[in-house]
């Protein structure tokens, strides 16, 4: 299934089907056709998320073999009734965030998807080939709710950046970034800051990076004014949110990618570039006809002119 050039990536896919055999033909179909670059990258997920799991990978893929039961759910809740089961923050804090077990599995199992999962490797792929590279020169950057670290990672290993932040409204979940960009060996100084966006300070950043965040939000685009009042003028901004995506804490739906661009646009802010991600296994004309996930990429700039 997976290439001796990929050995990292092979042992990450032994030790899944060790705690999750019924996933191999899942797990065939993913990386069957796949072109030697997109192997090569997730070779390089597989041993980022090695680092951050480190002795404890078992755990990792016993979460996303319990994540993948926890989203069947909620998709056949979404087939059903064509919404989301949660609505509101306080539904998801009191059902999800609220329970530190369920976050550990939770957060466990997401961690692996950005390997299994292909829409989300290739976001990540997406973010480092085209959105890092097309930094000239150096500008501040920053990540609002870094997660995992695996784009403050790459941000870090590109260079192109003159100073990294990252801000949380969570104590817990900013001590986690942190010994995530640890194990994985960022050594560039990286600010991880506790911080409300409201309180946020206005027009400092060259570069923001806000994935998978407004589809938990209540008010996704008074999110987006507030980050684009955030950039300098010029700053770029990658947005990454997924549509059709039913998940335990997911309570925006998007219902088509277009949805996501023309919130972006209405922010204020000046459309550079999109891409598109569909799920494992589907085309976007698929994905598209029959309502399934697709990641959606909007890559955005403040103008200049902006006061």
């Amino acid at each position: 299934m997976i290439p001796a050039s990929a050995p990292k990536l092979a042992e990450l896919l032994a030790a899944q089907l060790q705690v999750f055999p019924e996933h191999e033909g899942y797990l065939r179909r993913r990386f069957a056709g796949c072109s030697a670059e997109h192997l090569a990258f997730c070779e390089v997920l597989a041993g980022l998320l090695a680092r951050i799991c480190g002795q404890d990978v078992r755990s990792m893929c016993e979460g996303y073999r319990w994540l993948t039961g926890a989203v069947l759910e909620e998709e056949l809740f979404f087939r059903r009734h064509g919404r989301y089961r949660l609505a509101t923050f306080r539904e998801a804090l009191e059902q999800v965030y609220g329970d530190p077990a369920y976050m550990q599995r939770y957060m466990s199992g997401v961690l692996a998807t950005q390997v299994w999962w292909r829409n989300h490797a290739d976001v990540l792929r997406f973010y480092r080939d085209s959105y890092l590279a097309s930094f000239e020169r150096p500008v501040t950057h920053l990540e609002i709710g870094p997660g995992h670290g695996l784009f403050l990672y790459l941000a870090a290993q590109s260079g192109r950046f003159s100073a990294l932040s990252g801000f949380d409204v969570s104590p817990a979940s900013i001590e986690a970034s942190r010994r995530c960009l640890e194990a994985m060996g960022v050594e560039t100084d990286v600010r991880l800051e506790c911080v409300d966006l409201l309180s946020a300070p206005g027009g400092a950043f060259g570069s923001i990076t806000f994935s998978e965040v407004l589809e938990h939000l209540e008010d996704p685009l008074g999110a987006l004014h507030r980050l684009a009042g955030m950039l300098a003028p010029g700053g770029r901004i990658f947005v990454n949110a997924p549509v059709n995506s039913p998940a335990p804490d997911h309570i925006h739906l998007f219902r088509t990618p277009e949805e996501v661009i023309s919130m972006v646009e209405d922010s204020g802010l000046r459309i550079v570039d999109t891409f598109m991600a569909p799920i494992s296994g589907a085309s976007l004309q698929d994905a598209r006809r029959r309502g399934l996930t697709i990641s959606t990429v909007v890559i955005a700039e403040r103008d200049r002119r902006w006061a």
